[in-house]
């Protein structure tokens, strides 16, 4: 059973099928979540997609952003980006989806043989040596051989199994807010960027699939962040107090605040613990450990730990125990690099205080082995012997 129907759920679904599983995904929201921030895929995690048949599929979902320009408050650009850079794995990676674009090729691609639960969620769980007792929100109880929390940052799952989400996620000082607005701004392939380096805030808009509309975003810095993430009155409140003043677009941005229908916002951060797994019951994704939106790579370690955690599970015969501290030993080095990567991201935005001393030189040979390691630092087993049921065909 998997918990969450976001990306690395239905990411794993797909493999644990592949690997002759019956799978069980149950999600709390009604549906699918559309829209949501673009995504991207880079160095190793595009093998990954390869692999699971669904290049074709997401190619065709991409947001089609040929790269990004920095901008001043006049709208004058200072710096360019090309989605060519890099060989696709630059600053805007050649494979940029929107989250629920993403989140749909996923489930379209498993629906017809994972079994999907929506609108429901894990109440109760209790686990003995085969096997765990799980009791739904709607009331009904059934017995899995291994539940997986893969329900992102918040995860219901790993509080109730692993302990208070203050003992595991780490606040970086950064808040993050997105959504879709018209496209009255003549966007056209091509993403804007304005960063006020004077108050540690951003704000962007990116073009997205549909021409008639771009999505917004903004960043300002919070040292505490304690606004309930359900409550999207309050988060548009305080959006608005943060972002006041300060200019560009920034007003025309904020008039569409109570007319979109996918605003998010939350805190930029990290999940950190010290195993992602307690017997029967495993994590995946951001609610394991979660690099933060600023490492740019959420997508990649839920895609390559779904193929990853599928495959030790059944190279190890189902053996929790040992397919647990597979996945976990293969994947942990990368997952640190990633979330070095977030981190330092997040300090470079930093606003330096009147007494700080300037900061020292970045050593650029030791950032870029950390950029490799954090793209392309994992092995992917091709799993010989391990059952495989081959790529499902995708329209």
């Amino acid at each position: 059973m998997v918990a969450g129907a976001s990306i690395a759920g239905p990411a794993l679904a797909h493999w644990l099928r592949r690997r002759g599983a019956e799978v069980t995904v149950v999600e709390r929201a009604p549906g699918l979540r559309p829209g949501g921030q673009a995504v991207d895929a880079r160095g190793v995690t595009k093998e990954v997609i390869r692999r699971m048949g669904l290049d074709a599929a997401v190619r065709a979902a991409r947001t089609q952003t040929a790269g990004a320009h920095t901008v001043d408050a006049d709208g004058t650009v200072l710096e360019t980006f090309s989605a060519e850079d890099d060989g696709g794995d630059g600053y805007i990676s050649e494979i940029e989806i929107l989250r629920g674009d993403l989140s749909q090729v996923l489930y379209d691609d498993t629906r017809d043989g994972v079994e999907y639960l929506f609108g429901d969620r894990i109440a109760e769980l209790i686990q003995d040596d085969t096997g765990v007792d799980v009791t739904f929100a709607g009331g009904v109880r059934r017995r899995f051989d291994l539940v997986i929390g893969a329900d992102g940052l918040h995860s219901a799952l790993r509080a109730m199994v692993f302990g208070r989400r203050e003992r595991f996620v780490r606040h970086l000082g950064l808040v993050l807010a997105f959504y879709s607005v018209p496209n009255e701004f003549g966007l056209d392939r091509w993403l804007l960027d304005h960063q006020d380096r004077a108050s540690g805030r951003s704000a962007s808009l990116r073009p997205i699939g549909d021409t008639t509309r771009a999505m917004a975003m903004f960043s300002f810095p919070a040292a505490e962040f304690d606004v309930d993430y359900r409550d999207i009155a309050a988060q548009k409140d305080l959006l608005r107090e943060r972002m006041a003043g300060l200019g560009w677009l920034t007003p025309r941005i904020l008039a569409h605040l109570d007319d979109t229908p996918d605003f998010y916002l939350d805190q930029v951060a990290q999940v950190v613990l010290d195993r992602w797994s307690s017997g029967r019951v495993g994590l995946l994704g951001d609610a394991a450990f979660s690099a933060s939106p600023m490492s740019g790579q959420g997508t990649g370690l839920a895609l390559v730990g779904a193929y990853l955690l599928a495959g030790e599970l059944a190279a190890a015969g189902w053996d929790p125990a040992a397919g647990f501290a597979g996945y976990e030993r293969r994947m942990r080095s990368f997952v640190e690099a990633n979330q070095e990567i977030g981190r330092l991201h997040v300090r470079s935005l930093a606003v330096p205080g009147p007494d700080d001393e300037p900061g020292e030189e970045p050593d650029v040979e030791a950032l870029t082995e950390l950029v490799e390691r954090a793209i392309n630092g994992v092995e992917l087993p091709d799993y010989a012997g391990v059952p495989d049921s081959g790529a499902p065909v995708t329209p």
